[in-house]
């Protein structure tokens, strides 16, 4: 009786997918970047510290998912070119971005209109051999972009859109979508034990929290809330896992610019004043132009694990991220065991040893 059982456990071990028996760790953790840039720059970063590259943005012209210009088509091919050099990286259309998704309410209103979205995402994605689709509605049953349409039927609407589009697509293409980080974005878009069920993950973006809309300076990318700011990502974190998404399913979002803000005095360095949007600033200006010589001294906000810099005599308030805000953000991506992390974006790191590099290293020698 031994022998049998212990053949039968033998049997079943054997049996069992190599995934399923593989441990999770923290070189699983997905590091995601978003593209919106020259289909000449492609080739000039590390796809090799890559899991996922999201090219951004396609864009609705009556139902379907449409690349209609040569220089949008030149790109795509050029990031699935990168998987000779990458070949576990997945490449994905995403749909919308900032002010790119208006007929968004209407086409997803009807089931025709789903259907033939879906229908044209998988055209294009035998077409140019990508690997998934990354919706980018901002936002679904919320005020987003002026002027854009948004009802509460939208939630319901954006539900039925990603189970037609599992259909389509099959299991292996990937389904991810970009939700806000904000409280209201979180609490008001979804419907998210439904749309978990068929989504892959989604994409918190967890920068922007101060915006270009806001009359007081802040933290626009901070790990942690404080006592003058709620939203930040572990907020955004805790609210999407209090509404039953897994952790597995949550990939947080990294900042690879600043934003800075016109402060109306000097106090508290430039933080949390009246202020309004000056300009951003890509990382790759930060050591030309967030220095010393141009005025800038930097500080560290040790509760929300966020950096800034201010320009007392200009009254300039700059909020990011840099090395040390993504070291510590993706030791916790490792540590509470969620999907990863992704950026917007990556024309706005530098070729060599930028915020791509830090992400990378950490995952390396994390201790989680």
């Amino acid at each position: 009786m031994i022998r049998i059982v212990t053949l039968i456990t033998l049997i079943s071990l054997l049996a069992t997918p190599v995934a399923a028996q593989k441990k999770a760790n923290k070189n699983d953790i997905a590091v995601i970047a978003y593209y919106f840039g020259r289909a000449t720059q492609v080739d000039s970063f590390a796809a090799e510290k890559l899991t996922h590259i999201i090219y951004s943005f396609c864009h609705l012209k009556e139902n379907k998912l449409v690349v209609d210009r040569v220089g949008d088509t030149t790109t795509i091919r050029n990031l699935v070119g990168l998987k000779a050099r990458n070949p576990d990286l997945k490449v994905l259309l995403s749909l919308g971005g900032w002010g790119g998704c208006k007929t968004c309410p209407d086409v997803f209103s009807t089931k025709e209109g789903r259907k033939e979205f879906a229908e044209s995402v998988k055209e294009l994605a035998d077409y140019f051999g990508t690997d998934g689709i990354d919706l980018d509605w901002e936002y679904p049953a919320l005020s987003g972009f002026p002027g854009h349409p948004y009802s509460e039927a939208d939630r319901p609407n954006f539900t039925a859109l990603v189970n037609v589009l599992r259909k389509t697509l099959g299991k292996k293409q990937i389904i991810s979508f970009a939700t806000g980080g904000t409280t209201a974005s979180i609490d008001s878009c979804y419907e998210w034990k439904k749309v978990m069920r068929k989504a892959d993950f989604v994409n918190l973006m967890s920068y922007d929290l101060t915006s270009g809309f806001s009359t007081t300076s802040g933290h626009h990318t901070p790990l942690y809330s404080n006592s003058n700011q709620v939203e930040s990502t572990n907020n955004g974190v805790q609210r999407l896992l209090a509404s039953g998404v897994p952790a597995r399913q949550i990939v947080i979002g990294a900042a690879f610019y600043a934003r800075l803000f016109e402060v109306a005095d000097t106090l508290n360095n430039g933080l949390y004043r009246p202020a309004k949007f000056y300009n951003g600033l890509p990382f790759n200006r930060f050591n030309d132009s967030l220095t010393l010589a141009n005025g800038f001294t930097e500080y560290w906000d040790v509760v929300s694990n966020s950096p800034y810099s201010f320009n007392a005599e200009r009254k300039l308030f700059a909020t990011y991220d840099n090395p040390k805000s993504l070291q510590i953000k993706t030791n916790y991506a490792i540590k509470n065991k969620l999907k990863g992390l992704m950026f917007w974006q990556l024309t706005e790191d530098v070729y060599a040893n930028g915020l791509l590099h830090t992400i990378d290293e950490t995952k390396k020698t994390s201790l989680f």
